[in-house]
């Protein structure tokens, strides 16, 4: 952003300018098995960081295959005709389908005009990460690369407590307020 002050004296306009402060995207994968409450913890956490002023994307990695565009509207019809993208907008929403896949680096480059990026799953990506562990199953994640916190539940407390590495915070499932002050705390 540019402010233009400008001054006369003898002749002379001045125009100062504020410098821009880059605008930095933290990117978080939530990453954890079926059923290990994903989805739960990352609603809360859009939740706690929209109530802080936050923006707020997320990117959802899903293994099967998943329609969004519903038989009979005009995008689906356009679709049907044979389009390998459609759009859809108006003042208040944009819907992009494409008929091919992204890779998460390219999505991420897309939303970075968020404050923040939570993407769930993408396992063996290599941005910072919340481990979620619900089960014992859950114990074989803390060998991915870039596990900045873990996020257990209670039932898993003890037997966490006696593998993890001690640099990296263990935090309740429930505990929304300290996850959420990790995320701020570590922006990446």
């Amino acid at each position: 952003m540019r402010k233009r002050n400008a001054t006369r004296g003898r002749g002379i306009r001045r125009i100062h300018r504020v410098p821009e402060i880059p605008h930095k995207t933290s990117v978080w994968q939530i990453v954890g098995y079926k059923n290990s409450g994903k989805t739960t913890l990352v609603c809360a956490l859009i939740e706690r960081l929209r109530q802080q002023g936050y923006t707020v994307a997320v990117i959802k990695h899903d293994h099967h295959g998943f329609e969004i565009d519903h038989p009979h509207t005009d995008t689906w019809r356009q679709r049907e005709s044979g389009a390998s993208a459609v759009a859809i907008t108006n003042s208040m929403r944009t819907a992009r389908i494409e008929e091919q896949g992204s890779g998460l680096r390219e999505l991420v480059e897309s939303f970075q005009s968020y404050d923040y990026i939570l993407v769930e799953g993408f396992k063996n990506e290599h941005y910072p990460k919340l481990v979620l562990i619900h089960e014992k199953k859950g114990l074989e994640l803390l060998s991915l690369t870039a596990v900045s916190a873990l996020v257990v539940w209670e039932s898993m407390w003890s037997t966490v407590n006696s593998l993890r590495p001690t640099e990296i915070p263990q935090y309740d499932i429930n505990d929304i307020p300290e996850i959420t002050l990790h995320l701020s705390q570590q922006r990446y």
